[in-house]
């Protein structure tokens, strides 16, 4: 784990330095006040492999299936290299729900990776909890012309059948 005592950038990108970001929510001294603050602190957890963190913001009725093996792993193999937050939304009907549109830049290997998520919070007894996230893949295949059936006429216009010219 790196040291945070000196005044350095927070992880998390905000701008701020550690001790007045994310680090009083790691070490426990101040709770995370929005489902963006709790993403930040869990990105920084992540980057400088404050693992129990992890766990104790997970919310408790998500805690059974957590692979802490798993995610101390992925931390310590990665280099974190940014944070980019895309979209915070909360629910109008329900102030103890939100979301964090987020991509965590890191390398993994000497490669470069992007975890792309739409992370849920909620809030239980005034604590912010991440309940759960759904990774966001790459958008649907759209074809921009119809699909050219096998006995359809090549479209390259040789009259012959797709099948038996360019198919």
């Amino acid at each position: 784990m790196q040291n945070m005592n000196t005044k350095t950038d927070c992880p998390c990108g905000s701008g701020r330095d550690y001790e007045s970001c994310c680090g009083p929510l790691i070490d426990g001294t101040a709770p995370a006040e929005t489902p963006e603050a709790l993403m930040r602190s869990r990105y920084t957890a992540f980057a400088q492999q404050a693992m129990p963190y992890i766990e104790e913001t997970l919310h408790p009725s998500q805690r059974h299936d957590y692979d802490a093996a798993g995610s101390a792993k992925w931390a310590r193999e990665s280099e974190w290299q940014e944070l980019e937050i895309l979209d915070v939304s909360d629910d109008p009907g329900n102030d103890s729900r939100g979301t964090v549109e987020f991509k965590a830049h890191y390398r993994l290997n000497g490669t470069p990776q992007i975890h792309h998520e739409i992370a849920e919070f909620r809030r239980t007894n005034g604590t912010w909890y991440f309940y759960d996230g759904k990774v966001v893949g790459a958008g649907q295949f759209r074809r921009e012309t119809p699909k050219v059936g096998r006995n359809d006429p090549c479209p390259c216009g040789s009259g012959k059948k797709y099948k038996k010219c360019c198919g």
